[in-house]
């Protein structure tokens, strides 16, 4: 079984990178997904109030979610984002479309759209017409708050259909909730476990109590349990779960997001292959045993032995997993599993029905076999249940894959079972990092592969669970102060973050590559998810170790969040990298807008907002070129990140080709570190040379001619002659006079547009140069990337009025430092 000490020491990350593994994506489990919606969806309306006057409201529109916490942007703003704002569900003054009218408050524009919105009535009248509110019942009364799946606490009752009849139910009560995976026990066992049974709350065999009376099925206690009381018993048991209905009864909404069963076409004595879902290892021959009714049927699997005495028999709906035409084994290259009793070794279909007499159940029985793009590949790691006992959840590894099924590969179990064989949309299996999040044990591989000597080790905070009143109060401060993420109840609070693939990649990703991504990741623990969003851009790129050093941290910069260790491989080499992650979820959207700006693509090409139709930036008319020219792109050098700033990336690599002259020093290394990740190597160290030596010399080149700049700059100020007024640079006692005046920013420099950049320009002594910005479409956030040699080669300006206007441009920037960077 292992000892707690290997199970304590168990970490995910560790794992990953000692075996060379990638997880499965978040976004390809759709039922974990669902289960962490908290009942409010993105473009629902609501009344809140106006933060400068909190006697009046205005309509709001939901942006995105995050546990009870809601991103809202005020109705009039548009696609302008400067204004979103977070708010806690439990503490924050919201309310459904209409509250305002029936308890005679006042609706009133707030200031910042004063201007946009000059008929207040017309404009509600239109942005509310065919609007869907936030439900009023999670924003008011008991479930205020509250995730939906909550409300499925222990005691609470629920009727689970019978697995040999389908047309008999009975009840069951709630022994634990794991994130939505139920453990429940029959009504009138008591404290017996002995027939336990674990399901995810949205297994189609699972309903609120009354519905067996709501649709005419019976209410009866299975036949395993039956005879262990007495008729009696059990009417008083059920007369009892009558009375105390309302206290364990559990919202109807919460199962309107199960899937819908639909109407079947079998008839009795079908044939078909199928997997028993109590032993789901092998692929055997199946018959439609009985139809019920035009949603359920029965299928046994086949066995020819004279003398059994038990038979393996289950229900099944037209969407059940598990069930294939016949010949499907043999067209997708898959052993069939002949049936006991079968005379020989080789099974032949034809032969089969014949000597059965029986027909096979055609293709159009089996609507759901198709194959979808479900994101998972083989080796890539999970965490599943293991069939045999449910109790456990195991790390999984993907063996195989055909059609929209999976072969997992089960480690740490107690006991050593086969492959399984999975639909790609159960609900038994799970993301990585399911089971710490909900506080879940799960079962770690039998021997740990470890390899001390690439280990790193970094030093975390241990990990705490915030009650609303700390996540509101962090929201107030502007501070949420936690491990890995915000974590509410034990769920995930990081949102969903979508690739949005029709947006501008910029020069380093790969657009082809791009494209391949899923469309999206998460939602999930925040470190987690943004390190596979920042792997997954990594591989997408032209040059992954390019992106890599575009991505590390900067040991000289001020640290808020979370290193991560990333790797990257190019031409056989692999590189690593400390980079820095936020670890709360206010902060998700800022650091994804931050980080397309490092990569210079369009700043909507990944976040937590889909991008439908047309991007909000207008990238899609921008080339590469004009694109590169757009945000001042240097000529051969690289700009925008001082001299030395790749200092804590490392290089693993092949033994060197003699042939080649190795080069000893790849970056500048720093002895600053900081404290909160330690490398048991030396962060600047190469280990080898090649692949990117021409990017050194770049940066070699690039750090010597902004040395050069500085001097020269020293050196001329007083000395140039100028012929007009306009190329003369401003003497070293207005330049003192300027820099003592320091820059107040009535917005953040990263929402300017090409207006408010061209407005500032005109502003300064630097306005003759208006133009050119208008002309090249330069908004702020191309503003705060411009240096004095882009300038110079860019704009083909002389050295006088580039160095006037990056004087400018630097006020700017510390002004963003001081006013907006944190």
């Amino acid at each position: 079984a292992g000892s707690s000490v290997e199970e304590m020491e168990f970490s995910w990350d560790e794992y990953l990178e000692d075996t060379g593994a990638t997880a499965a994506p978040h976004g390809s489990f759709k039922h974990v997904d669902t289960s962490l919606q908290n009942g409010f969806a993105p473009g629902m309306k609501l009344e809140v109030a106006v933060k400068s006057d909190q006697n009046t409201y205005w309509v709001a529109t939901i942006i995105t979610t995050c546990g009870q916490l809601l991103l809202l942007r005020y109705d009039g703003y548009g696609e302008d984002r400067k204004a979103d704002f977070w708010c806690d569900i439990m503490t924050a003054d919201l309310h459904p479309i209409g509250w305002c009218e029936q308890n005679k408050k006042i609706l009133k524009v707030p200031e910042g759209i004063k201007d946009k919105i000059p008929d207040q009535e017309e404009f509600l009248q239109r942005v509310l017409k065919g609007a869907c509110s936030a439900p009023a019942n999670l924003l008011e009364g008991l479930h205020r708050g509250k995730n939906p799946l909550d409300l499925i606490a222990p005691g609470s009752r629920l009727e689970l259909q019978n697995v040999r009849d389908s047309l008999e139910a009975w009840i069951v009560n709630v022994v634990d909730n794991i994130g939505g995976r139920l453990k429940l026990r029959y009504e009138g066992l008591d404290d017996s476990d002995k027939f336990d049974q674990w399901l995810f709350y949205l297994d189609p065999f699972l309903h609120q109590v009354g519905w067996a009376a709501q649709h005419g099925y019976s209410l009866q206690p299975p036949l395993a349990i039956r005879s262990l009381k007495s008729e009696a018993d059990w009417q008083e048991i059920l007369k009892k779960v009558k009375e105390e209905e309302e206290e364990s009864s559990v919202p109807t909404d919460l199962f309107k997001d199960k899937p819908v069963i639909g109407v079947h076409s079998f008839s009795e004595g079908m044939k078909l292959e199928a997997v028993d879902p109590v032993a789901p290892f092998v692929i055997s021959p199946a018959t439609v045993l009985k139809v019920y009714n035009e949603k359920y049927f029965m299928i046994e699997i086949d066995d020819l032995r004279p003398e059994r005495t038990t038979s393996q028999s289950y229900i099944c709906h037209v969407n059940s997993a598990g069930i294939f035409p016949v010949q499907w084994s043999l067209k997708n290259g898959l052993h069939l599993s002949p049936p006991p009793g079968y005379p020989g070794q080789d099974f032949d279909w034809a032969d089969y029905l014949k000597q059965c007499g029986a027909e096979a159940a055609p293709q159009s029985c089996f609507p759901s076999l198709t194959s979808s793009d479900h994101g998972f590949k083989e080796n890539m790691k999970l965490e599943a249940v293991n069939p045999v006992d449910p109790e456990e959840v195991c790390i999984a590894t993907v063996t195989k894959l055909k059609d929209s099924y999976l072969w997992l590969q089960l480690e740490g179990s107690k006991k050593p079972v086969p492959d399984c064989i999975v639909s790609v949309e159960s609900m038994n299996i799970f993301p990585v990092g399911w089971c710490e999040t909900n506080g879940y044990q799960l079962r770690p591989p039998r021997k740990a592969i470890v390899n001390k000597q690439k280990k790193i080790a970094v030093v975390q905070p241990e990990k705490q669970i915030l009650s609303s009143r700390t996540v509101h109060d962090g929201l107030k401060n502007q501070e949420l102060n936690s491990s890995d993420s915000v974590v509410i109840n034990g769920k995930y609070c990081c949102p969903k973050i979508y690739f949005n693939h029709r947006c501008f990649s910029g020069p380093y990703l790969n657009k082809g590559r791009i494209a391949e991504l899923p469309q999206s990741v998460g939602p999930g623990n925040c470190v987690l998810v943004l390190k596979e969003v920042l792997t997954l851009l990594i591989n997408a790129a032209y040059k992954p170790s390019r992106v890599l050093r575009e991505l590390q941290l900067d040991e000289e910069a001020a640290w808020h969040g979370h290193g991560e260790t990333l790797k990257a491989k190019y031409k056989g080499k692999s590189y690593r990298a400390t980079v820095e992650v936020v670890r709360t979820a206010d902060r998700v959207a800022d650091f994804c807008r931050k980080t397309c700006i490092k990569l210079e693509c369009c700043p909507n090409l990944f976040g937590p907002q889909m991008v439908l139709d047309k991007c909000s930036e207008n990238c899609s008319v921008l080339t590469k070129t004009k694109y590169t020219h757009y945000y001042g792109k240097r000529k051969n050098k690289r700009i925008g990140r001082p001299p030395g700033g790749h200092s804590n990336l490392e290089v693993a690599m092949k033994k060197p080709n003699k042939r080649r002259k190795r080069r000893k020093h790849f970056f500048v290394h720093k002895k600053k570190r900081s404290s909160t990740s330690v490398d048991n190597t030396p962060a600047g160290s190469p280990q080898g040379s090649g692949g990117e030596e021409e990017d050194d010399q770049d940066e070699s080149e690039l750090s010597h001619s902004l040395a050069q700049d500085r001097d020269k700059r020293k050196r001329k100020l007083r000395t140039f002659s100028f012929s007009d007024d306009e190329n003369k640079p401003p003497s070293p006692k207005d330049m003192k006079m300027e820099v003592a005046e320091k820059l107040q920013l009535d917005s953040n420099p990263l929402e300017w547009s090409v207006a408010d950049v061209v407005r500032f320009l005109k502003s300064t002594d630097c306005a003759p140069l208006a133009r050119i910005f208008l002309d090249q479409e330069i908004d702020g956030q191309a503003l705060l990337l411009l240096t004095l040699p882009t300038v110079q080669e860019c704009m083909d300006l002389k050295l006088g009025p580039a160095i006037k206007l990056c004087h400018h441009i630097e006020r700017v920037k510390l002004a963003f430092y001081q006013q907006f960077a944190n």
